[in-house]
């Protein structure tokens, strides 16, 4: 089983990766964080791997799948995690959970307060508001607890992630996500780190990118 967690802001279409592994033999979830989209409630109230964390523990129980009214119940073996971007703390700080085989990252934050050369805090927040209006549901102090830095950071939890279910892939030209802070941060919790000379900002939509892909399948099998 696969549970995707998106960067934010982001439409969340994730179609094309939602279908590769699907047609793998996977079972695949791509949730909306709480207070965004069609989820109820306020964006950043509760730290968003908490969303990943509902799910693992819902599943066994049971869903319905709402176009057919049939309910679906899953006994998985393997849970793996993917996340970009903001959805990266999401998938690490949820590795924690006993249940979580397998972790793959794309461009993640690891800190919060590390500098953003193209997305500085204030200016997001500013973006988020102005372009996704109530998409993104959001109290001011919500988003202060995310520039306090210690709020939804994995770099505050170092000691508690086991870096040998992560593997992340990162490009030196990221001006969004700073690499020094991840290459930090995966030498500290002894993941393993595909560092890329250039690509810039490693979106969602690289989870079925044929160049990644034999590395993520590798990765899964140990």
């Amino acid at each position: 089983m696969i549970i995707f967690l998106s960067g934010a802001p982001s439409v969340p279409t994730l179609s094309e990766a939602l279908n590769f592994y699907s047609e793998k033999g996977f079972w695949v979830f791509h949730p909306r964080y709480r207070g965004t989209w069609e989820s109820a409630g306020s964006f950043l109230e509760k730290s968003p791997e908490q969303d990943a964390l509902d799910i693992i523990s819902q599943l066994p129980e049971g869903f319905i799948e709402l176009e057919t009214g049939k309910k679906h119940k899953i006994n998985f073996k393997e849970l793996y995690l993917f996340g970009s971007s903001f959805g990266g703390p999401a998938a690490i700080l949820a590795s924690r959970n006993k249940k979580v085989t397998k972790v793959i990252l794309f461009s993640p934050v690891t800190d919060w307060q590390a500098e953003s050369e193209a997305e500085p805090m204030p200016r997001v927040l500013e973006y988020m508001k102005n372009a996704y209006g109530q998409a993104y549901r959001i109290a001011d102090k919500n988003w202060k607890k995310l520039e306090s830095g210690n709020f939804y950071n994995p770099v505050k939890h170092i000691k508690e992630i086991d870096g040998r279910k992560i593997l992340a892939f990162h490009a030196e030209n990221d001006l969004s996500v700073d690499v020094a802070s991840v290459k930090h941060f995966c030498f500290q919790i002894k993941s393993e780190l595909v560092l890329l000379k250039s690509g810039g900002h490693f979106s969602s939509s690289f989870f079925s990118a044929p160049s990644f892909y034999k590395k993520i399948q590798k990765f899964l099998r140990k």
